[in-house]
């Protein structure tokens, strides 16, 4: 009698025991709804970016949700910069300040630190809440942090700088609305 045959039947009879594995899926994530106290603007297109952001007769960012938040989160993604641009602290930290000082931020400190061979993480604190960067220069890309409060914050002029220092390519957009007001008061 052949030994395949006891280990194949019980192979079979454990089978019915086992949970079935789980399927991994594949399809995009399901968006997240505003009602969520979430409300998320993503755009890869500075134009479509700009027609999001426009501006009041003041010249500030226009909230255009259906209830005031605390603050705005932008998540900005630098693809294709001057790798240069990206590589020493006093590059870096210099955009980011006048990045703030141009946004009309209220700085309150800054610190920033180089790493070894390269790149650069660091933060502009600001009253109105922080500006944040990292650096990878030797894939030409920076991730850029810009969350404030307040309707003071002339945040396309804290970009413009952005954008003249580093030189991107290709930018990438994500803005997080924090603080619903709803969520806020429970």
């Amino acid at each position: 009698m052949s030994n395949s045959r006891p280990i194949s039947w019980w192979k079979q009879f454990t089978r019915r025991f086992r949970k079935p594995e789980p399927q991994i899926a594949l399809a995009e994530p399901p968006a997240i709804p505003n009602d969520a106290g979430w409300q998320l603007i993503h755009s890869d297109n500075v134009q479509t970016f700009n027609e999001w952001l426009g501006k009041d007769q003041l010249g500030l960012p226009m909230i255009e949700s259906e209830e005031p938040s605390l603050g705005s989160h932008l998540l900005i993604e630098l693809f294709d910069c001057d790798p240069a641009s990206l590589e020493k602290v006093k590059n870096v930290g210099e955009a980011m300040r006048s990045a703030a000082i141009e946004s009309k931020a209220t700085v309150v400190a800054d610190e920033f630190h180089e790493f070894e061979p390269w790149g650069v993480s660091g933060a502009v604190i600001i009253q109105e809440s922080h500006y944040t960067i990292h650096t990878w220069p030797e894939h030409k890309y920076a991730a850029v942090d810009l969350f404030y409060c307040g309707g003071s914050i002339y945040v396309d002029k804290a970009i413009d700088v952005l954008r003249k220092e580093f030189q991107p390519g290709r930018i990438k957009f994500l803005v997080v609305r924090r603080g619903i007001e709803s969520e806020v008061r429970g």
